[in-house]
């Protein structure tokens, strides 16, 4: 009787035993860190990164794709400060929870940061750091967006295709900017051209009329832009007043609907580049721009759907890395292995030696207030 009792009593404590291990699993959270400026200069880019990484997360949760894991997204505000960004690395790396991190939004940051990752381990995906060097830093660093060695080489190509033979270049004083505007050169002079005048500028510059006086004497037949929207509207507003009449070509950081709002009639005739066309009639384009727009109130733009691409890569690579099995080391490198993954910025590959994405740009040109595709 008593050995009765005692075999019932083990087997309950064995069955309790199971039951809380099977809960357990049944209930785990993981995280994903991203890191982003959602203050300072750059605070508007990062709550569209948050709008659509949230907007993904939902969807993903949602979905059954890991039953009984919830994952979670925490955001950490980099300001767009390097050390401010070396600090949140710091502490998502003492995360154990966080499996792998996003962000941060430009190449200074996201490149102090990754120093840190680097040393810890922990995959880094930036959906705008375009820096070429991001990358190089170690095997944890990927990105999602073309880096400016590609980009601005085809700029290079497409204005002298068109009979650019003399270009000034103006570009934004960062690392992104140096590197916009170096690569823009090279690819022009490569094409046989020659560059007239370099200029770069702070940040949060608003007055450019030192600047255009500077192009308006050399007499350029065109003005390579590497910018943002908000110093890229002022740019093209005061060259408007100024009576400069040479075409812009810019980079896809131009690409944003209130670019055309605050530049009014001096965003006609710009030429720039873009990985998303909010205007796409494909399906899954289609839906995500719609849902977009029904939760937030505005349409989004490049910057929204990179966020958007980069938390679904992040996301699917922790499915395929095990879910609730998933180590760091696993999510990293299910990461390097993404292949053919369909975004709203266009299919998206890593490159296995270099890690840097597969991916096309499309021309457009602003026309009557709106962006066109063009040849």
């Amino acid at each position: 009787m008593i050995k009765l009792k005692h075999c019932k009593t083990l087997l309950a404590s064995v069955c309790l035993t199971l039951l809380t291990a099977g809960a357990s699993a049944q209930n785990k959270t993981i995280a994903i860190g991203y890191q982003l400026p959602l203050s300072g200069e750059n605070a508007q880019y990062g709550m569209l990164f948050r709008n659509s990484a949230t907007l993904a997360l939902d969807d993903f949760n949602k979905s059954g794709k890991l039953p009984g894991v919830t994952v979670q997204i925490k955001f950490e505000d980099s300001k767009s400060d390097a050390k401010e960004g070396v600090n949140i690395a710091r502490k998502f790396s003492d995360d154990s929870s966080i499996l792998a991190v996003i962000g941060d939004f430009n190449s200074t940051v996201s490149m102090a940061a990754g120093q840190v990752y680097a040393q810890t381990k922990v995959a880094q995906l930036s959906q705008t750091a375009s820096h070429p060097d991001f990358v190089k830093i170690s095997e944890y660093q990927f990105r999602n967006i073309n880096t400016q060695a590609y980009e601005g080489p085809l700029i290079a190509n497409w204005a002298h295709g068109n009979g650019v033979k003399k270009v000034a270049v103006v570009a934004i004083q960062n690392d992104w900017g140096q590197s916009a505007a170096n690569n823009f050169i090279n690819g022009f002079k490569a094409a046989g051209g020659t560059v007239t005048d370099v200029e770069y500028f702070n940040p949060g510059t608003r007055d450019f009329r030192s600047i255009l006086t500077k192009i308006g004497r050399s007499q350029p037949e065109a003005i390579f832009l590497g910018a943002f929207y908000e110093d890229g509207s002022a740019f093209l507003q005061q060259k408007l007043q100024m009576g400069l009449k040479q075409n812009v070509y810019a980079t896809s950081s131009l690409y944003e609907k209130k670019m055309i709002e605050l530049a009014g009639p001096a965003a006609n005739g710009l030429y720039l580049t873009s990985t998303f066309l909010v205007e796409s009639t494909e399906p899954h384009i289609a839906s995500y721009v719609k849902a977009y727009e029904a939760r937030y109130g505005a349409k989004p733009q490049q910057f929204a759907a990179q966020a958007f691409d980069a938390t679904n890569i992040m996301l699917n690579a922790i499915v395929a890395a095990g879910g609730a099995n998933a180590t760091r080391a696993k999510v990293r490198d299910a990461l390097a292995a993404t292949k053919n993954f369909p975004g709203v910025t266009g299919t998206t590959s890593f490159d296995q030696a270099t890690r840097e994405p597969i991916k096309l740009l499309t021309k457009l040109q602003v026309t009557d207030g709106k962006f066109v595709s063009v040849k």
